[in-house]
């Protein structure tokens, strides 16, 4: 299994970036696809972005395409997600997660319920 720590929150203005790192503890990092998601106060969690094992794949909401780059690197066990252009309805806490279940051999990427190991999150705040 693996343990997901975010880093990287912070204030930031409309219109600035921000880097989120989920650095993973435990074996077999790229034994997992690993995803963000955010919870807004009030809202449910909504999913952000994923990449597969090797990280050949991703996969956006739309609510972020063009916007949010997701990354990883299996040498030193952590995703990234870039994030730039920041609008106010971007901030909530983003949460790393990982799975390697049947529901993500089979592409379910965007259902929370697909991933079994989540981090604590980290805030964004973004002011107008």
């Amino acid at each position: 299994q693996v343990q997901p720590v975010e880093s990287g929150g912070g204030l930031v203005q409309a219109g600035g970036s921000l880097r989120l790192s989920c650095a993973a503890s435990g074996r077999a990092f790229s034994n997992y696809v690993m995803a963000w998601f955010r919870q807004a106060p009030g809202k449910e969690r909504e999913f952000v972005s994923a990449i597969n094992w090797s990280g050949s794949s991703t996969y956006y909401a739309d609510s972020v395409k063009g916007r949010f780059t997701i990354s990883r690197d299996n040498t030193k066990n952590t995703v990234y997600l870039q994030m730039t252009s920041l609008k106010p309805e971007d901030a909530a806490a983003y949460y790393c997660a990982a799975g390697n279940g049947l529901k993500l051999i089979l592409g379910n990427y965007y259902n929370s319920a697909s991933y079994d190991y989540w981090g604590q999150g980290t805030q964004v705040t973004v002011s107008s």
